[in-house]
């Protein structure tokens, strides 16, 4: 496998403006994805460390890298000489509309290990998981819309 392949990717629009989008997904309290639950060590930046929690299994450490604020960012996970990187992008759209894209990468010399076991795990629920993030950011703007 070559370095930083394209194992997934897909696409999503929300109707949220990109600022409502960013802000909502930068907060790890609105990653909804059972029964997974991911806590954060800090503020949403470059350098900070998060843990995914899934029952049976050891904590799964994450560091988020390359946040270019409002417009993308890239959680990465080191696996045995390999990283996945779970890369993020928001673009703006006529109407406050949000385009949401999310890749996953996988390189290092023993990507090819992971490759199938990522796709295996990721690629029956990438799409789904997606929608469900664009309307959860739905909810929250009529919400907030609502409470004034």
């Amino acid at each position: 496998m070559s370095d930083n392949s394209c194992l997934l990717e897909h696409t999503v629009e929300a109707d949220v403006s990109a600022a409502f989008a960013w802000t909502f997904w930068t907060d790890v309290r609105n990653w909804d994805d059972p029964p997974a639950q991911f806590m954060l060590d800090g503020l949403f930046a470059d350098g900070s460390h998060g843990t995914t929690l899934l029952p049976g299994q050891s904590p799964l450490r994450w560091c988020i890298r390359h946040v270019q604020s409002g417009r993308s960012a890239t959680i990465e996970v080191e696996l045995d000489r390999a990283t996945l990187r779970f890369e993020w992008h928001f673009a703006s759209l006529a109407d406050d509309k949000t385009k949401l894209t999310q890749r996953l990468l996988l390189s290092g010399e023993n990507a090819s290990t992971y490759a199938e076991q990522v796709r295996a795990a990721f690629e029956p629920n990438l799409p789904a998981g997606m929608a469900r993030i664009a309307a959860a950011m739905v909810k929250a703007k009529h919400e907030a819309a609502r409470a004034g």
